[in-house]
């Protein structure tokens, strides 16, 4: 269903079973599918996919330009999974030749008033961004992350899968998978033990991966840490997941409780 007052391009993609109210636009690259709900005021542009069951509250606007002075118009996209829950205000842009010129956003995702989404972001599945959260360019965030109101990501700062960022945080040092991330300028003040236990990590591997975060961050010294790390955690799965992302990307500075 299409309200008379929406603008839809006619080269526009867009199933029989996707609902769009009152004054919205959907320009001619749009493709959403099935399921997908424009409530009203809802602006859509550029080479936008959305995902099935994916809705989006008025006001929001979604695919226009990169906000990115080395834009030049060239083709870019941008992809949304399926069902998100995009509300009031919210911005997301596509990528940019830099990064890619894809910004990914996963499935399941909550974006809360006023969130911003730059160019070339890769966000996981079931993460939660709340209130008036800007995330700078080539941002990655992996799947259950939540980052409270009010905080601002640095651009190409990574975020570990099920971390937790306190509201109000300035996040400029890449924070561990299962990290729980505070500060004006971001220290890590523990793991999101809360968060662990809601999705069922058994105790022991918990223990386990308390233990080891105890020998990552047992001094300043990161590198020299990890390789004197007990061999007895190399069947922990949180534990490798740690590991690997600190491994992964050595020119990053990795957010410690040291950050102070």
């Amino acid at each position: 269903m299409i309200h008379s007052s929406s603008v839809i391009d006619k080269k526009a993609e867009i199933t029989d079973k996707v609902n769009i109210g009152p004054f919205c636009y959907v320009g001619p690259n749009v493709k959403l599918k099935d399921g997908v709900e424009l409530i009203s005021n809802v602006h859509i542009e550029g080479n936008t996919e959305v995902g099935r069951g994916t809705k989006i509250f008025p006001f929001a606007s979604i695919g226009t330009q990169p906000q990115d002075l080395k834009f030049k118009g060239e083709k870019n996209n941008l992809i949304i999974g399926e069902n998100n829950l995009i509300r009031e205000y919210v911005t997301i842009n596509p990528g940019t030749e830099g990064g890619g010129s894809t910004t990914i956003i996963g499935n399941n995702c909550l974006f809360m008033i006023s969130s911003h989404i730059a160019h070339d972001c890769k966000i996981g599945n079931n993460v939660i961004i709340a209130n008036n959260v800007p995330l700078g360019g080539h941002v990655t965030i992996e799947d259950s992350v939540v980052i409270g109101g009010n905080s601002a990501v640095q651009q190409f700062t990574r975020i570990g899968r099920l971390a937790m960022i306190g509201g109000m945080t300035g996040v400029l040092k890449d924070v561990i998978p299962f990290g729980l991330s505070i500060g004006n300028r971001n220290y890590l003040q523990g793991l999101n033990l809360i968060g662990l236990r809601r999705k069922n990590i058994s105790n022991k591997d918990i223990l386990e991966l308390s233990e080891a975060y105890k020998e990552i961050f047992k001094t300043d010294k990161l590198s020299e840490n990890l390789s004197k790390l007990n061999g007895s955690f190399q069947n922990n799965e949180l534990v490798k997941d740690v590991v690997d992302f600190i491994n992964k990307d050595k020119k990053r500075p990795i957010c410690s409780p040291f950050s102070k």
